[in-house]
């Protein structure tokens, strides 16, 4: 198991959830849901829930939205953030209704006298902000000055902070994302260097499921494995349960979160046995015990897969219309192929109930 040296950065709280301060990393979604169609966006929040996020999102684009805000907080186990763009209206309005986070850019939010009053009602309520910066809309004169880079896109976020400091709020959490893996990493490593408020990590625009998983696990895990980030959200253009299942393993494989650990081995000719459908089987069944510290194989053949499998707490390995089950590498049974997976299941629930 990697270990791990994170950097400190300040403390914050949001709603009940700690940021920064050593606090465990955090894991956040977004609402595709409209935020003021109730109905939608409270099953949303729950399945996001469920899935295991942390804090969710959601775009705040008018009043109505607003408005919706007590609604789902009254059925969120999550801590909710709101998502607001230009208008400070919109955040005091989100701040009366009770939301325990705001997304914002003091530079582009209002006037001067706008931030002052958001940034007062949000010292009152204890709320903290993040600012979000993105290489895609960067001011034109940082462009200018230093090109679409990690000094453009560290000075616009510093920006933003001296704004809120100058109105003594240091309630402050910060992302600078890119859709570009190389600008994400520099960025977030330079303003690391530069700051010590806590960092919301991400890889904007990053894809599609396939895709944007591995740019995401590679700019993520290489950022947290340096000791940097303290929230993250895996951002792709597909089911945002997905986007929760990725962030999820991407902090179980650095030792950063504990879980349910599933190997599986590549199939071979020597593999007798339909080991894809079996692998899926096994992750589908053993889906309700996510967070127990378990590590489960499903191997092709007993060849080699008790002995490649021994750091497993349990294990199959298929044959011929038979398999083994194992624990440790230590072989406990032969079994029929039908009941390879009714007997692994009643091994990890044996071992669930006995701990």
């Amino acid at each position: 198991m990697m270990k791990i040296e994170r950097k400190q950065t300040r403390q914050i709280k949001l709603g009940d959830v700690l940021i920064g301060g050593g606090a465990p990393v955090s894991i956040q979604s977004m609402l595709t849901a409209k935020t003021s169609e109730l109905d939608a966006a409270t099953a949303q929040i729950r399945q996001l829930a469920n899935a295991g996020a942390e804090l969710i999102r959601f775009s705040v684009m008018d009043l109505e939205d607003a408005a919706a805000i007590p609604g789902l907080k009254r059925n969120s186990p999550v801590p909710l953030i709101a998502d607001i763009h230009f208008d400070y209206k919109l955040a005091l309005a989100a701040l009366d209704n009770g939301i325990d986070g705001l997304r914002i850019n003091p530079g582009n939010i209002g006037s001067h006298k706008g931030v002052e009053l958001l940034v007062a009602s949000a010292k009152e309520k204890q709320v903290p902000i993040r600012i979000g910066v993105n290489s895609g809309s960067l001011p034109k004169e940082l462009i200018s000055k230093y090109g679409v880079s990690a000094q453009a896109m560290v000075e616009a976020a510093l920006g933003h902070i001296h704004l809120l400091e100058e109105l003594n709020y240091e309630q402050i959490k910060i992302s600078v994302k890119a859709s570009q893996l190389d600008l994400m990493l520099d960025s977030y490593r330079l303003l690391s260097q530069t700051v010590d408020y806590p960092l919301h990590l991400g890889l904007t625009e990053a894809g599609t499921l396939l895709q944007g998983s591995i740019k995401s696990s590679i700019g993520l895990g290489l950022l947290l494995a340096e000791g940097i980030g303290d929230t993250i959200r895996v951002s792709l253009t597909a089911d945002p349960i997905l986007e929760i299942k990725a962030a999820r393993e991407i902090l179980k494989v650095l030792g950063l979160r504990g879980g349910l650990n599933i190997i599986s081995c590549p199939t071979c000719g020597r593999t007798r046995i339909n080991l894809i459908q079996l692998a899926e089987r096994v992750e589908q069944a053993l889906a309700p015990y996510a967070n127990e510290d378990l590590t489960i194989a499903v191997m092709g053949c007993a060849v080699n897969g008790p002995g490649e499998a021994r750091e497993a707490d349990f294990g199959i390995a298929g044959g011929q219309g038979e398999g083994l089950l194992f624990a440790h590498g230590e072989i406990l049974k032969k079994v029929p192929e039908s009941q390879l997976l009714p007997e692994l299941i009643a091994l990890v629930e044996a071992r669930i109930k006995g701990s």
